[in-house]
């Protein structure tokens, strides 16, 4: 068995947890920001193919005490890289500290560096070149205020990263973010969707991915690929299983709207270029004005807020037309906004059933569960162009 580190939004570490038992992870150990676990390396395989929470899988491959930055040059230099990878593959260093005294992470993450090349130097007297920009390998160290760890990514670019979005716009949200907020709604395959304010179509694609069953990395390289004792065999078998269970595209009452006729040709691409057009129907409308498309549903979206896209006087305005319009015309429905303006109950002028803790990168929000039922309407229908395009 090895150990592991599976990192994810803050706020989804439970869902992740859910991810990586199904994988066949063993001990699993909950922190904030991720899961540690057991496994072996099929299981680790598995977790990067199947996760939809997961942003990187890490594998420890070294830990120990530090006072100072050339106890973890020693540490580095003692660790058998040769083993893993060879001269001719290129890597990165990147370093994060919690509660560390040491002074500058630039010059850890240098001696770090330095030793991974002459350990390579000592054994073969070749070393491997620094790419920080698509390198082959990448070596990650977390520094406490007491140990130092250092993994080996086995996934490379970010999971979240599935290879299908390739449009975007503003703002967009992360698709491992917006699996989680799927999940979190209970959303599932056969219950209408729809996301009001789609942008590049990330809650889109990844709810036709789900009603497909296809597999967030089976179309999408991983660094574990790039390891000496990796095992292509076992590899292609799971990819073969994961292909094989997909299901054809077909409608699945999937829906996404854009006020932007630019947002919505995003999502056309993007949907498009994964071969799950099929599965969603496209339009262009305001959010303020648009018909539920199904009697029952669950609505999902990320609406601008002030860190992101709009100034608060557009907002002020734009949210109590907001709540307006889902009692007007989604009762029946389950609306879930993610936001980080705390303002955006109390001026949408409705109660949420439920408030989770999530974040968008650095930035704290909530996602906020309104459960629409038939009800008055006091608010007006005021001109809808307050209303930009939409940030998915």
């Amino acid at each position: 068995m090895e150990t592991f580190f599976a990192s994810c939004p803050r706020g989804l570490e439970q869902l992740l947890l859910e991810d990586l038992r199904v994988a066949g992870a063993r001990d699993l150990k909950s922190i904030f920001g991720g899961v540690h676990f057991l496994a072996d390396w099929p299981v680790c395989y598995r977790a990067n193919l199947y996760s939809r929470i997961a942003t990187r899988i890490l594998w420890r491959v070294a830990l120990a005490s530090y006072r100072n930055e050339e106890d973890i040059y020693r540490l580095a230099l003692d660790t058998p890289w040769p083993k893993w990878f060879v001269s001719e593959q290129t890597f990165r260093v990147d370093v994060n500290a919690v509660k560390s005294t040491l002074k500058s992470l630039e010059f850890v993450t240098l001696r770090i560096k330095d030793a991974i090349c002459d350990r390579f130097r000592r054994e073969t007297g070749k070393r491997p070149s620094v790419d920080t920009r698509q390198p082959d390998l990448r070596v990650h160290g977390f520094i406490s205020k007491e140990e130092c760890i250092l993994y080996l990514d086995t996934s490379g670019a970010p999971l979240y990263q599935r290879g299908l979005r390739q449009k975007t716009v503003d703002a967009p949200i992360k698709e491992n973010l917006a699996a989680g907020i799927l999940r979190l709604s209970g959303w599932q395959p056969g219950v209408a969707l729809l996301d009001p304010m789609c942008g590049s179509g990330t809650f889109l694609l990844e709810a036709a991915q789900i009603a497909l069953g296809v597999a967030p990395g089976a179309r999408r390289p991983f660094a574990f690929e790039q390891l000496r004792h990796f095992d292509l065999a076992v590899w292609q078998r799971l990819l073969e299983a994961a292909r094989a269970g997909e299901a054809a595209a077909t409608d699945a009452g999937i829906f996404g709207s854009d006020l932007s006729p630019a947002a919505v040709r995003a999502s056309l691409a993007n949907l498009d270029r994964a071969g799950l057009l099929p599965l969603v129907t496209l339009s262009t409308g305001d959010l303020l004005e648009i018909k539920a498309p199904a009697e029952h549903g669950v609505m999902v979206s990320n609406p601008p807020y002030a860190e992101r896209v709009f100034d608060r006087d557009q907002l002020a305005q734009f949210y109590p037309l907001l709540g307006s319009a889902l009692k007007r015309r989604f009762a029946g429905w389950n609306c879930y906004l993610i936001s980080a303006d705390t303002r955006l109950p109390k001026m949408v002028r409705l109660t949420p059933s439920k408030k989770t803790p999530l974040f968008n990168g650095a930035l704290e929000c909530r996602l906020y569960e309104f459960r629409m039922v038939a009800g008055s309407n006091r608010g007006n229908t005021a001109n809808s162009s307050i209303l930009d395009s939409s940030c998915s």
